[in-house]
This record gives C-alpha cells, sequence and structure tokens, in this order.
C-alpha cells in the first residue's frame, strides 16, 4: 500500500510539473513584455461577448477558432477600452493587458489598436485538440518599444502583384508589424496610375515589365486593406532623384520649373488618392540644382494636409522643416526634434540570408534600448533591385519572412545586444552563453511558425543552432589547378 501511495505521489507531482512545462512553452513573437502563464485554459466552444469593440474581427476570430458566439455562453470575452494604462511606460495606444482563465478572457487597452494586438497575441496561444479550441491561460501585459515597426516594398523597380502584397501585409500584422512603406516610383517606372497625365505609365516610358503599375483604385483599395489590419500604409513618390522614369516622360527634370509644375499636379492626384497621415518624398542620392525644390514640396504636401518623410542623408533640415526623417546609410544620423526611422543596414538584399537573421535579432535599432519622440523605430527594406520576375523567389531569395520576424520582435520588444558591430552574423561558439540561448529560443519559436502559421508560404529558414562548422585549409594543389579535391572521387564521413 505504502509502494502504491509513493508511485500515486510520484505521478501526481510529474503530472504537475509537466502542466507547468507546457503552461511555459508558448510560441509568442514577438514575445511579450511581461508574461505570466497559468495552468488553466479557455475552450473556444460558444462565448459570450459582452463588449462590442472590432465586434466584427471577434466573431471572425471565434469562427477561425472553431466556436460560436451565443448569447446563452458561460464563456466570455470582455473587451475595455479606458481612458489610460497608467502602468504602461510607453506607447500606450498600442499597449494591452490581457488576462485568458477558464471561463473568461479579458482585454483593456486604450485604443481599438491595441485590441488588435491583443487578438493577435491570443491567436499565437490558441491550440486545437481534436477539432476543438484552447486558449492557454495567461496574464500578459504589453505594449512595443517603438512606435515604427515596418517593412518596405521597392515595387518601383519590380512590380508586386496586389494580392502577393495583401498576402504579407495580412501576415506580418499577426506578428505586430504596423507600417507598409510602398516604394511607388523609381528610375525604371512610375508604377502609380495617373489619370491627369496617362503617359507616365505607358509602357514606352519604363524599362522594366512595362505596363506594370497600379490604379488609383487598387491603391485606395490597399490603404483599406491595411486599416482592416491596423497597419499604417506610407506612399512614397521619389524626389527629385531615382526619376528617369520622369523625365522620359515629360522632358523635364523635376528641379526644372516645368517639372515643378507637373509634379505638384501629380502630388494633387497622390494625396487625393491616399488617405492616410504621411507621403514619403525621398530626397535621397541626388544633386540638388534648385535650392526652392524641397523646401517647396515640403511645403506643398503639408497643405494638403499630409506629414512628410526624407530620406536622410538627403535634403538637410532643421527641426520643423520635416515631420520625419529614415535614416538608410552608415553617415544618416537621427537630429533631435526631427522623429527618424532607422533603415540603417536594414536591408534584405545582401543575399547573406542565415546571416543576416542573426545581426537583425541581435541589431539595438540606432543602438538604443527602446523608442523616443526621436527615435521612431525601424523598418526593413526590400530593394529590388535585380530582376527577379516570380514573386515567390523575391521573397524565399531576400528570407524575406524570417528576417521579418526577426525585426518584428525586436522592435517590438526592444533591447539587443549590438549595433552590427560586434558578432554581427557569427552566432557565439559558446552554447550557454545568454546570447546563444537567446536567439535559439527566438529559432524554435520561428520554426513553430514556419509550420504552424506560414504553411504554403516561402519561408526559407532551417534550424541552424545544431550545426558546427569545422572550416579547412584551401585545399593543397601542388600548383596544379587539374589536381581533384578529394570529395569529388569519393564521398566520405572525413578527410585528411
Amino acid at each position: 500500500m505504502k509502494n502504491k501511495f509513493i508511485l500515486l505521489i510520484y505521478f501526481i507531482i510529474n503530472l504537475y510539473t509537466s502542466s507547468v512545462a507546457k503552461a511555459g512553452d508558448n510560441h509568442l513573437l514577438p514575445q511579450p513584455q511581461k508574461f505570466t502563464p497559468s495552468h488553466t485554459s479557455f475552450q473556444v466552444n460558444k462565448v459570450m461577448l459582452s463588449t462590442p469593440v472590432l465586434q466584427q474581427e471577434w466573431e471572425a476570430f471565434i469562427a477561425e477558432m472553431s466556436g460560436t458566439v451565443s448569447p446563452k455562453a458561460t464563456a466570455v470575452i470582455e473587451v475595455r477600452l479606458l481612458p489610460s494604462l497608467p502602468e504602461i511606460p510607453m506607447n500606450r495606444d498600442e499597449a494591452y493587458r490581457l488576462n485568458v482563465t477558464k471561463k473568461r478572457i479579458t482585454v483593456e487597452a486604450v485604443t481599438e489598436r491595441g485590441v488588435y494586438w491583443a487578438m493577435q497575441t491570443l491567436r499565437q496561444l490558441a491550440e486545437k485538440r481534436n477539432s476543438k479550441t484552447q486558449i492557454q491561460g495567461a496574464e500578459i501585459v504589453d505594449w512595443p518599444a517603438f512606435r515604427i515597426r515596418g517593412f518596405m516594398q521597392d515595387v518601383g523597380r519590380s512590380y508586386i502583384s496586389l494580392e502577393e502584397l495583401k498576402r504579407e501585409i495580412a501576415a506580418l500584422a499577426q506578428f505586430k508589424i504596423n507600417v507598409f512603406h510602398w516604394h511607388l516610383t523609381e528610375n525604371q517606372s512610375w508604377r502609380l496610375e495617373s489619370k491627369i497625365f496617362p503617359m507616365l505609365n505607358d509602357s514606352v516610358n519604363t524599362t522594366r515589365m512595362p505596363g506594370k503599375y497600379y490604379t488609383l483604385e487598387e491603391a485606395k483599395e490597399l490603404v483599406a486593406f491595411c486599416k482592416a489590419h491596423h497597419m499604417t500604409l506610407i506612399p512614397e513618390i521619389d524626389m527629385p532623384g531615382h526619376s528617369a522614369a520622369f523625365i522620359r516622360t515629360f522632358r523635364h527634370d523635376m528641379q526644372s520649373p516645368e517639372g515643378m509644375k507637373i509634379l505638384k499636379l501629380l502630388l494633387d492626384e497622390v494625396c487625393e488618392t491616399f488617405d492616410v497621415p504621411y507621403l514619403h518624398i525621398g530626397t535621397d542620392e541626388v544633386q540638388f540644382t534648385n535650392p526652392r525644390f524641397v523646401p517647396e514640396m515640403v511645403s506643398y504636401v503639408r497643405s494638403k494636409g499630409k506629414k512628410v518623410i526624407s530620406w536622410n542623408p538627403g535634403w538637410h533640415y532643421k527641426p520643423g522643416e520635416i515631420d520625419m526623417t529614415q535614416l538608410w546609410s552608415y553617415r544618416g544620423k537621427a537630429q533631435e526634434g526631427i522623429p527618424a526611422i532607422d533603415s540603417r543596414f536594414h536591408y534584405l538584399n545582401h543575399f547573406d540570408t542565415f546571416g543576416d537573421i542573426v545581426a537583425l535579432y541581435n541589431s539595438r535599432v540606432y543602438n538604443k534600448e527602446q523608442g523616443s519622440d526621436d527615435l521612431a523605430g525601424t523598418i526593413l527594406a526590400i530593394w529590388n533591385d535585380r530582376l527577379i520576375d516570380s514573386e515567390w523567389d523575391m521573397i524565399i531569395e531576400n528570407n524575406f519572412y524570417p528576417n521579418m520576424l526577426a525585426v518584428a520582435e525586436r522592435a517590438w520588444k526592444g533591447g539587443g545586444t549590438e549595433y552590427f558591430d560586434k558578432n554581427a552574423t557569427i552566432l557565439p561558439s559558446d552554447e550557454q552563453s545568454e546570447l546563444f540561448k537567446s536567439f535559439a529560443d527566438f529559432e524554435r519559436r520561428l520554426l513553430w511558425h514556419k509550420e504552424h502559421t506560414f504553411a504554403g508560404y516561402p519561408f526559407a529558414y532551417v534550424r541552424q543552432t545544431n550545426v558546427k562548422w569545422n572550416i579547412t585549409d584551401a585545399f593543397p594543389n601542388g600548383g596544379d589547378l587539374t589536381k581533384s579535391f578529394p570529395p569529388e572521387e569519393s564521398l566520405r564521413d572525413s578527410y585528411t
């Protein structure tokens, strides 16, 4: 009897410890700022919505989780919009408190965007068992370290279909990415339709992927799609550089008096089309021949009710002369009184896919722990310099999704260990170091989402924290270039 009693205690202890391990084993990405798991779960079967904040989204969420909304249900999802969340240190408009118990899910936030981010966390806490969905119990207090967490697609060089852009926006919104930067014009093509000057979109004025551009209705459609996913769309009309398509069409440089008149008419059309707060005007990599051009264009866009973003290095601004700068080169420096987006080294066309992700995950945005009034956040950019016809290949060859998830975590969580100046793309060899363990945990969660969230997507990543490399000296051929390398002759486990 005594042995049975000991065995029973042992069984209970093991059952408890296994449940504790399971409760703490989550796949949340980005990691919340404060996360306390519990040993209960909320079963999504028949639930009742108590507050109609984002009601359509909640009903779609419940349907996705194989549940139904019922006024008689005992399980409740309660959403409260509060005047403030005083314990949140920053970016309260995106913050949320989330409490999941057996009978109730409670979400508290200041804005609907905070509620939406809480829904994305719930989606990751959900697990289907026997056709039923359970949401792991937890208490979460969460907020972003940086208010801008975005990605950029250069469609000026290489057109990307509206369907593909929507797919990317919807996927990345699940990881709290909140900005889509749409680089619409380049030397190769002007990708936004103009009804005033239709010849701007004519194939004869396009040197890459002719005939491919977005109609004004498609642009409005994408703005609405971004808003539905609580993402801000930032359109970019690059000026006065990167404008060969403009010059081919009008035979005038943008900085000329004639070019400025035409550009203002185009800006009228752009500002009317895009119901968004910002317009990006470029200003990088160009020789300025008209000192009036940039100030006049900034003033004109502002008169249309838009805030203006400009690349840095580019035109030199003083506080008040521009609304935000985007740093694109190591020479770009944030200025006091002008909010900055750090995109330095945050380019995805370097073709070092497995190295980039280590550097991006460890990187500190502008070498700071968190954002401030003068440091808005980061945007990861894909510059489609090389012609790649297949959209699938554009995404997979740039390792787009894995790298974006690394930035999603860092921009939300803050912190990081360096600014591309120490280990950079190299993982430390010490597997017990905090840096290695942190990346290994991120990799575990990344691979879970590869399987569960990105099934069917171009997601080029395999585990690398288990790989040990032995690098040999150069094969000694004694100057004989025809001499064979041993593995060419026979493949064995090892060679001397």
